[in-house]
């Protein structure tokens, strides 16, 4: 009887083992799956100009907001505001004003990212808003592609005309400063990324450091002649 009872407890135990281990495997595959996938999605995200005439549902709308605002944000400022355009009239008179939008009459949707000036620093940092916006707008367009869509960032802000135009166009207050346009759908074709990777750009420590390309990776300084 004893025998037996050890016998099960042993079982038992491996089980509890087997099971750990399989859970810890299985955990750590997912892991690395979504790592994976994320750097595939940022190495894969490419501007979309061209979309079929599906239409973006409320609920992708959402989420591509949400991963917006989970951008990183100076002070936790939180300075980003947003004016979703569903409106096929509004759409098209993007289109027509600007030469640079002109895929905004084909698009589902388009997603007008703002800067509220009064909800960021004041003085030199006051312009922090920007680098917020632009965070959260990698992040929205980020999401599109993980999602299926195609979206492409049309810049506003700096050029004060367009700022112009866009404010009157949507009735925005003072306070709030439309800094891009993007324009959301589902892709029309395939797309292909350009490949941006350039070592020549990178230098350690100092600038006058030599390019990646001649850096010294097993002493982690730059060659110098």
């Amino acid at each position: 009887m004893k025998n037996s009872t050890y016998l099960i407890i042993l079982l038992a135990l491996g089980l509890v083992f087997t099971s750990y281990k399989w859970i810890s495997s299985a955990s750590s595959s997912v892991e690395e799956t979504m790592q994976k996938s994320t750097i595939e999605d940022i190495m894969t995200r490419t501007s979309v100009r061209a979309y079929t005439d599906k239409a973006v549902g409320s609920e992708q709308i959402d989420t591509l907001l949400r991963a917006a605002m989970a951008a990183p944000t100076a002070g936790n400022k939180q300075p980003w505001r947003f004016v979703v355009i569903n409106d096929k009239a509004t759409l098209n008179a993007i289109s027509e004003n600007f030469h640079t939008m002109t895929m905004a009459k084909d698009a589902s949707v388009a997603v007008i990212m703002c800067g509220d000036v009064t909800s960021t620093f004041e003085g030199d940092a006051r312009d922090y808003w920007i680098q917020d916006v632009s965070a959260a707008s990698e992040n929205l367009l980020l999401a599109a592609h993980a999602i299926g869509l195609g979206a492409v960032w049309c810049g506003i802000y700096p050029q004060m005309s367009r700022v112009e135009q866009f404010s009157e166009m949507l009735h925005l207050p003072e306070n709030i400063i439309p800094m891009a346009c993007i324009c959301i759908g589902y892709p029309a074709g395939e797309t292909t990324p350009k490949d941006k990777w350039k070592p020549e750009y990178i230098h350690y420590d100092t600038w006058d450091s030599l390019p990646a390309t001649l850096h010294d990776a097993t002493t982690g300084a730059s060659k110098r002649s």
